[in-house]
């Protein structure tokens, strides 16, 4: 018996790993783009940006993932064909909003002075942010970043209610015969997963005490 549930969880985690996954490499880049258009200097953007932002956070994930399932057959006659795409598609659109707010903080978190000094010396606004502010913003975003993605750990257990076959899911499918200590046992996947993030990004704050 042991060995079925272990074997189950361990493939639903699997699932989770790459829900997780596949939401970083999507999210951290279009956090970047809507970072972008949230603080341009054309208004229409940066209005867009922001109400897209302020839907985004003001409503839940799970909310999300149903209106990206249904939403495209019911009005659009498009109905999604794949329940993960839905799932990666909410995923990915939720924590870009997310990052593109902790990556403006950082940003806006530079002092002025600095981006003068460095006019003063002749270097451009890229070459500026580049050699000067780049550095600095990671350093000052990374134990947001850290709190968001330990959470995305967690949240990857809503795709369940999509019919995602993620570790919690596959734990509860014991239930049904009558065991339940599966359930609590998933526990121990997420701990040492949360665990090994929390030491990377321990390392990387050391790393990065370099830059005050």
């Amino acid at each position: 018996m042991f060995y079925n549930v272990f074997l189950s969880l361990t493939n639903g985690f699997i699932q989770t790993l790459f829900i997780f996954t596949a939401t970083l490499l999507g999210a951290i880049p279009l956090g970047v783009l809507i970072c972008i258009c949230s603080t341009a200097s054309f208004r229409p953007i940066r209005w867009i940006a922001k109400a897209f932002i302020w839907a985004i956070r003001g409503t839940p994930l799970m909310l999300q993932m149903f209106v990206i399932l249904y939403v495209p057959g019911i009005i659009f006659d498009i109905p999604m064909k794949s329940r993960m795409t839905a799932v990666l598609v909410a995923f990915i659109i939720n924590y870009a909003a997310y990052f593109s707010e902790i990556y403006r903080a950082g940003i806006q978190s530079i002092p002025a002075g600095q981006f003068e000094a460095a006019k003063v010396l002749g270097m451009t606004g890229w070459q500026t942010f580049w050699h000067v502010c780049l550095m600095q913003i990671i350093k000052r975003i990374v134990p947001p970043m850290s709190n968001e993605i330990i959470t995305l750990v967690k949240d990857t257990s809503l795709a369940r209610v999509i019919g995602i076959a993620e570790v919690v899911m596959c734990a509860e499918r014991f239930t049904r015969e009558g065991i339940i200590w599966p359930l609590f046992f998933t526990g121990i996947y997420y701990l040492i997963f949360v665990g090994l993030l929390t030491l990377l990004f321990s390392f990387i704050e050391k790393k990065l005490n370099y830059y005050r």
